[in-house]
């Protein structure tokens, strides 16, 4: 199949769901000979700043030296963002290729009897498998949702890093922060060290429980040091601690105080690596740190006006941006161009954005998962006076543009599904 067939494929296949569980991955990696066994790898966790995570820390490995692959979902603009090598997307035919081989395998499983493996399960082994082909030396591999019974959590990681955790897909982790924390846990190792970013007191409570359980070594991000030398909007400064490990002057190109946050956790797991007997240089680090980019995230993409895009799709992650436009925007008229998908915490989302924006435009992102967005208006109007109803992306962004001034900031938010169509038409307008 060429390029374009293999992504028909792929999509068509989310008419599976989403269902939770190894059994079908791992009978589909089999068939594959197992090529998750034939690279070391990194498996991180959490409900917000994965992807930060994931990136700093393959841009770090790479500088070492170390060939890494990257496995990150969802994509912004390219499908084939959420499988690279040294940073480089997979090859179009390399993707050809390796999809029409695991179809050719999925047909044959479900003539054993097996069900049709989900989209997620299906990327997974095609990234699995490009990385054992490419031969890398570490993957940096980001679950999909949850942990426990995600579908990359059949590999055997030489370090497991566990990110913020907040309330997100309650309808399928559960509905406390426990039982989220609980299935976040399941990616832990049996003697493998573990990362933990800093959560609170319940959160660290069942993560340190299990990996008690489980053998592995805790390196507590909570106990490193960090003192913050220079912070503006694209920038920020900053000297690290961690037991007798100190570095000053590290740079990164990442807006708000939580990737600080994600930044230290990816300087622990560094530690831990370098405990490990795995070298990754002080140079390494900082050339790493300073030089990665993970776009959509807090990101400006035009100024005078500026124009600020963000994946905020949960109440924390709306939080963030809400207290981070404030500190650096706290004097401008913001306009909110807003779209959600109808499983998320849309009222909590609109509770937090909202208030913090003189008009709000409510627009749909491309995903048949999104909410209309006249219903999303009727509940934006519980938390802001001014709202405007644009039924496509492209309209949404014509009317900020027309209503904008000198000073004021645009903002686009509440789904990585939007920003990724704003980044593109604003690219290309």
């Amino acid at each position: 199949m060429t390029y374009e067939e293999a992504l028909k494929y792929i999509h068509d296949t989310n008419r599976f769901g989403i269902k939770c569980g190894l059994r079908n991955v791992s009978e589909l990696l089999k068939r594959l000979d197992n090529p998750q066994d034939k690279f070391k790898s990194i498996h991180i966790a959490g409900t917000n700043g994965k992807g930060s995570t994931a990136a700093m820390l393959a841009y770090v490995l790479k500088k070492q030296g170390y060939k890494v692959g990257m496995f990150t979902s969802p994509y912004l603009e390219d499908f084939r963002e959420r499988i690279q090598v040294n940073l480089e997307l997979i090859d179009k035919d390399a993707l050809a290729r390796i999809t029409t081989d695991i179809k050719n395998h999925i047909d044959k499983m479900i003539l054993d009897g097996y069900d049709h493996p989900t989209e997620f399960e299906i990327v997974t082994a095609i990234g699995f498998t490009y990385f054992a082909e490419q031969k890398v030396d570490y993957a940096v591999v980001e679950t999909g949702l949850g942990g426990r019974l995600d579908a990359t959590n059949v590999i055997n990681p030489v370090l497991t890093i566990i990110t913020s955790i907040s309330y997100d897909h309650m309808n399928i982790l559960g509905d406390s922060i426990e039982s989220i924390a609980f299935e976040k846990a399941g990616i832990i190792k049996p003697n493998t060290p573990v990362v933990i970013y800093p959560q609170i007191k319940e959160v660290f409570s069942v993560l340190s429980d299990i990996a008690r359980k489980k053998n592995a070594i805790i390196y507590n991000v909570a106990d490193a040091k960090f003192d913050m030398l220079f912070s503006e909007f694209g920038l920020q400064k900053f000297n690290f601690t961690y037991g007798e490990w100190e570095l000053d002057t590290i740079t990164i190109h990442l807006t708000g105080k939580h990737q600080i946050l994600n930044a230290i956790t990816v300087l622990t797991a560094i530690f831990a690596l370098n405990n490990m007997g795995i070298t990754i240089s002080d140079i390494a680090v900082i050339d790493g740190l300073a030089s990665t980019k993970w776009p959509g995230r807090l990101e400006k993409i035009r100024t005078n006006p500026d124009i600020i895009i963000d994946g905020a799709h949960n109440e924390a992650s709306a939080k963030i941006l809400a207290d981070t436009i404030k500190q650096y925007y706290g004097d401008r008229r913001i306009i909110l161009v807003i779209g959600i998908l109808k499983d998320k915490e849309v009222n909590k989302i609109l509770k937090s954005l909202c208030p913090i924006s003189h008009t709000v435009i409510v627009t749909s992102p491309n995903n048949p998962r999104a909410m209309e967005p006249h219903k999303l208006s009727q509940i934006a109007g519980m938390y802001c006076d001014n709202i405007l109803v644009a039924n496509r992306i492209d309209d949404a962004i014509r009317m900020a543009e027309k209503m904008v001034k000198s000073n004021d900031i645009i903002v686009f938010s509440g789904s990585i599904y939007l920003i990724g169509e704003v980044r593109k038409f604003l690219k290309y307008e």
